[in-house]
């Protein structure tokens, strides 16, 4: 997501093939705005169809059968799935608190039903009844897939037992919806004096005008805060907004935190795992918490040193403009950074800025996917829920093989970073994937990084486009392994690197492409502050893993803060209370490790890319058709194994890093 986080439980399109390819069906209530009681109808046809399903596998008394019993268990999944993440998306983006709220519980709403399923004995016991040794690969796998989640779910439990995985369910959906609306909805501001925005680019000047009493007023929203972090040049505003940043759905979401944080202990000891973490990694590729800590570990050993030497860099700086500093300040990092680029790898990312104009950058990545994997993005004729939201389609040899809709800018009340919500997977016989890619970037000049946002959101896009047309819904590319989801969106980070890339869209006010000389340059600084970077990652990763695996501490924030200060090497800020707005710890669970880990991987599928050409289409499209369209039907090791030829490697990770070494 940078993110955020794929928002992935899983989402499918509708079983029957007929259904399945009728877009204008599935998409209704996206046709417009809807109304609360909208949703809500839309919620109970979901729940109908799931029970219709239900009574018809149950009441079944022919032998099973993948006809009638896999493939109408299938169905369920598909109308639980897609109804939650419908759900989901009325909930990051609606325009009302009302509708909001509504796209809130219709989530809380399909989740215990989904949970209710998981735990039927009737149904686990039909499906456990059915023989697929005659029967193909994938279904095999698919077969093997869900009863391993019927017996993590509970099922096997008597039934005070089930009984209280169902409550404990039930209420884990009810905090869920709560702790991303207390995120979202808490937007707190911050009066500054004009003369406070010195540093500041003039078109961020231009946008936040003077009010009636004199100040200026600056929201917690990251279009509004990262710019000031970066370039204000006053210490004692950073210092007062990182306080106000920091604080954001806090104290509130910390008694939400703790309750979800001791059911999830109850649930993992119920279906008889230690803690949760254990539960959580049970079906990933890194499938224990031995090897997530392997990982936290080797990743340490590598970015450390890299860390050690940005932070001589930045010190020294600081040293120059901050005479008698003894040490850099949480609030510091970030303005310190392109004051360090400037001198030391002369690039200015204020210069780079002007080349990256929101709706240049948006058709240059539209362009990228087109020569790289050879479909076109076409603007796709629906109506949409806001005026801001621009809906596309995905068209491949003249036929339309996914729609997709970007919600590119921030507005009060919508999710607050970026992430992808899957909507309909698409099927063999003509259904068609949407998704939706929810952002907030700024209707302007971008930063570097945030092109870099984009493009890796807009990967998820691809990757569920081109892996979610299987034979069953529930093997498409949401449930893929977890651990591996971010992998193909982080290898397309490359491109944003790539000259040849930046210059078909990267053009400042005057018509003028981004210079080569530029461009080296912003690869040179590429690896700077790489291993800050890292290590701050890390300490993400502690603290998703340690509120999972150890007893839920007196004071959150405080915690937090130790985890974290493990790998951070100033201080961190002692007003900070981050994992109040930390969404990962609710949708990622123990599991924030994933982004490492997934990078690892993208390093090592780059290097192929490295080696045969950037723009080379036989690997573009190996790539495509290895790594992204088998979805979830294969183990996520394979597909990698088969594109790169060898089992996967820490080496192209830790070589990344060490760029960030000084020369001898």
């Amino acid at each position: 997501m940078k993110k955020f986080t794929l928002a992935l439980v899983a989402t499918t399109a509708l079983s029957a093939p007929a259904q399945a390819a009728d877009v204008s069906n599935l998409v209704g209530p996206f046709m417009h705005d809807p109304t609360v009681e909208e949703i809500a109808e839309r919620c109970q046809y979901y729940v109908e169809q799931v029970d219709l399903r239900r009574d018809a596998m149950l009441g079944d008394t022919a032998e099973p059968t993948i006809d009638n019993t896999l493939e109408r268990y299938d169905a369920i999944q598909s109308f639980l799935l897609t109804g939650s993440f419908e759900a989901s998306l009325y909930q990051q983006v609606m325009g009302t608190a009302e509708t909001r709220d509504a796209g809130g519980a219709c989530s809380v709403r399909i989740a215990g039903l989904s949970s209710e399923i998981s735990l039927s004995r009737p149904i686990y016991e039909r499906l456990a009844a059915l023989d697929v040794s005659e029967a193909d690969e994938t279904t095999q796998t698919y077969m093997e897939s869900i009863l391993d989640g019927f017996r993590r779910s509970g099922v096997a439990l008597d039934e005070d037992g089930r009984a209280r995985v169902q409550e404990i369910n039930d209420r884990l959906a009810e905090l869920s919806a709560e702790f991303s609306r207390n995120i979202a909805e808490d937007v707190r501001t911050i009066e500054v004096a004009p003369e406070e925005l010195a540093g500041l680019p003039q078109d961020y000047i231009d946008a936040h005008p003077v009010g009636e009493n004199g100040m200026i007023t600056l929201t917690s929203a990251t279009p509004d805060y990262a710019p000031v972090m970066t370039y204000a040049e006053s210490d004692d505003l950073r210092r007062r907004y990182a306080d106000v940043y920091g604080q954001r759905a806090w104290p509130q979401n910390d008694e939400v935190l703790r309750e979800i944080f001791t059911l999830r202990q109850e649930l993992a000891e119920l279906v008889g795992f230690n803690n949760y973490a254990e539960l959580q990694f049970a079906d990933r590729m890194l499938d224990t918490t031995d090897k997530v800590e392997d990982l936290i570990q080797q990743t340490d050993e590598a970015a450390r040193p890299v860390a050690e030497a940005d932070y001589a860099q930045l010190f020294a700086m600081l040293q120059e403009l901050r005479p008698g500093a003894e040490q850099i300040e949480s609030y510091q990092l970030s303005w310190l950074t392109p004051k360090v680029q400037q001198a030391n790898y002369d690039y200015d990312p204020q210069e780079a800025r002007q080349y990256f104009q929101h709706d240049n950058v948006r058709d240059g990545i539209w362009a990228l996917t087109e020569r790289l994997f050879g479909v076109e993005v076409q603007p796709w004729d629906t109506p949409v829920w806001h005026e801001d939201v621009e809906p596309y389609q995905l068209v491949e040899d003249g036929e339309v093989i996914g729609y997709f809709y970007l919600d590119s800018h921030p507005r009060p009340g919508k999710y607050t970073h970026a992430n992808v919500v899957p909507l309909y997977l698409g099927s063999p016989d003509g259904g068609v994937p949407v998704a939706a890619l929810v952002q907030n970037m700024p209707d302007g000049l971008m930063e570097h990084g945030q092109v870099t946002t984009f493009l890796h959101e807009f990967g998820h896009i691809l990757h569920f486009v081109f892996g979610s047309r299987n034979r069953y819904a529930g093997m498409g590319m949401i449930n893929v392994e977890w651990d591996f989801i971010e992998a193909p969106s982080q290898i397309l980070e490359n491109w944003v690197y790539d000259y040849d890339t930046l210059a078909t869209f990267a053009v400042n006010e005057a018509g003028e492409t981004i210079p080569r000389d530029l461009v080296e340059r912003m690869n040179r600084v590429r690896y700077f502050n790489q291993g800050t970077w890292e290590m701050r990652q890390l300490g993400l990763t502690a603290t998703s893993y340690n509120f999972y695996t150890q007893p839920v501490p007196d004071d959150l924030g405080a915690a937090t803060r130790e985890w974290q200060q493990d790998y951070s090497l100033v201080p961190l800020n002692p007003n900070g209370q981050m994992q109040a707005a930390f969404g990962h710890l609710d949708g990622y669970g123990a599991a924030y490790y994933t982004y490492g880990w997934s990078r690892v991987i993208a390093a090592d599928m780059f290097s192929r890319f490295k080696a045969e050409g950037m723009t080379n289409p036989e690997t573009a499209n190996a790539y495509r058709r290895l790594v992204l369209e088998p979805g979830g039907t294969r183990p996520a090791a394979e597909l990698v194994r088969e594109f790169v030829g060898r089992e996967i490697s820490f080496d192209a990770f830790r070589e990344e890093l060490e760029r960030g070494l000084p020369e001898d």
